[in-house]
């Protein structure tokens, strides 16, 4: 009888999802707290759109690079420096006395931060086989919304009785504890680990490759390779989608919570929850997204239907129920709209994700880096343009148009994504 495969592989994936919890918990705390921040240490609504903003040009800035270290060190010795790092920013929020030393904090959290996904998505092509990598790639965008759902209910409801210097505090040691387990357990890849026998070997399938081989390619320079990632036309075309998922997204996870506030009369605590059900759509989407997207491969062996279809799709979908919003004046109407659009969305994050992995080859670190890179670029902006563009118009709602056309763009950026043009073959 034969010896039935081990499960490691889930483990490896579980402690990844934990670390894009801890990431999110961190990170999207910020937004909630940012109406009881400003108004305790009298900022202005532009300084309150850097602060929140800042986080997201070194997160932007970092990815390549930290895509590159993480191939050098690995996922274990990286991501375990990376929690340490992004936990001390988070303590150093509670406990920062002026202005620039907030932005420091959220500064040094996109550093830290910045590596966490080039790694994993690294570590998913290791450890998951082909036909369930989308599913990998759901259940670790599904850790991030869980961490950004714990965020905005958790946030909201200690900000009264704590403050907002006791929360980002306590937020910060739960990722010291992951680090300290992540590096004991974690291995890179199923055949650094004992515990993984022939049978799930085999289940995952031939070791991806790690580096170039020397026999039959030429060795460049990591500059030259970065140029020549750049230069693919199908890098242009994910990083179009991911521009336009990254901003719609930031949307959500910055000044929604005001929105609300502004345009529909809820509290603070209510604009908490009200994020909290919107996010609870992305965390469906993420994890759904990923399972259809594997269910159509199969069904079809198509990458690209099951790629660039499932993208496009459901970004389009997504911008209709968000124009429909704009109509609404009711609340909680106007939240569930927008908790589908949301829903709709992040059913198209995992297959990006997976797309990264099958263009990729030895580089999935620097190219989720540079896709990733440039979404986060429109993220960083995407703050304090909302806030320059209330200024501007005094009018809250402009803002749902102005992400109904983002998310549009989005899905004809995916239409051509070709998911089977491998990187590798320009190098």
């Amino acid at each position: 009888m034969a010896t039935p495969a081990t499960q490691i592989r889930y483990r490896a994936l579980a402690w990844l999802a934990v670390a894009a919890a801890l990431a999110y918990l961190c990170r999207s705390a910020v937004g909630v707290a940012e109406s009881t921040i400003r108004a305790d240490l009298g900022y202005s609504l532009t300084q309150s759109g850097w602060f929140m903003g800042a986080f997201f040009w070194t997160y932007s800035l970092f990815q390549v690079p930290s895509g590159w270290l993480s191939e050098r060190l690995g996922t274990r010795i990286a991501l375990s420096l990376f929690a340490f790092m992004w936990s001390l920013a988070t303590f150093g929020i509670g406990v920062a006395p002026l202005f620039w030393l907030l932005i420091v904090a959220q500064l040094v959290m996109g550093v830290a931060q910045a590596g966490i996904f080039p790694a994993s998505c690294n570590s998913i092509g290791h450890w998951m086989p082909l036909g369930q990598r989308s599913t990998a790639c759901g259940i670790l965008a599904a850790g991030m919304q869980l961490g950004a759902i714990i965020a905005s209910g958790l946030t909201g409801l200690l900000l009264a009785p704590l403050g907002w210097r006791f929360v980002f505090v306590g937020y910060a040691i739960p990722s010291v504890l992951w680090t300290v387990g992540f590096y004991l357990r974690f291995r890179d890849q199923p055949a650094d680990d004992p515990r993984v026998n022939d049978a799930e070997r085999a289940l995952i399938g031939p070791e991806r490759a790690t580096a170039k081989s020397p026999e039959n390619q030429v060795q460049l320079s990591e500059w030259s390779e970065l140029l020549a990632i750049i230069r693919s036309p199908v890098m242009w075309w994910l990083c179009g989608q991911q521009i336009c998922r990254g901003s719609g997204y930031m949307f959500f996870a910055s000044w929604f919570p005001t929105f609300l506030q502004e345009t529909r009369g809820v509290s603070v605590s209510e604009s908490g929850y009200l994020q909290g059900l919107v996010l609870a759509g992305t965390l469906g989407g993420s994890l759904l997204g990923g399972t259809l997207t594997d269910w159509i491969w199969r069904k079809t062996g198509s990458l690209r239907l099951s790629r660039s279809g499932v993208g496009a799709t459901f970004l389009a979908a997504c911008a209709i129920l968000i124009l429909a919003a704009w109509f609404v004046q009711n609340a909680m109407l106007a939240v569930v709209l927008l908790a589908l659009g949301s829903f709709l969305a992040a059913l198209a994050g995992p297959c990006a994700f997976a797309a990264t992995i099958d263009i990729g080859g030895a580089k999935v670190p620097q190219v989720f880096g540079v896709m990733n890179m440039t979404g986060n670029f429109a993220a960083a902006a995407c703050p304090v343009l909302v806030g320059l563009l209330f200024q501007w118009t005094a009018n809250w709602n402009l803002v749902l148009l102005l992400f109904a056309a983002v998310y549009l763009t989005g899905a004809i950026c995916w239409v051509f994504v070709n998911p089977k043009k491998h990187i590798d073959a320009s190098l």
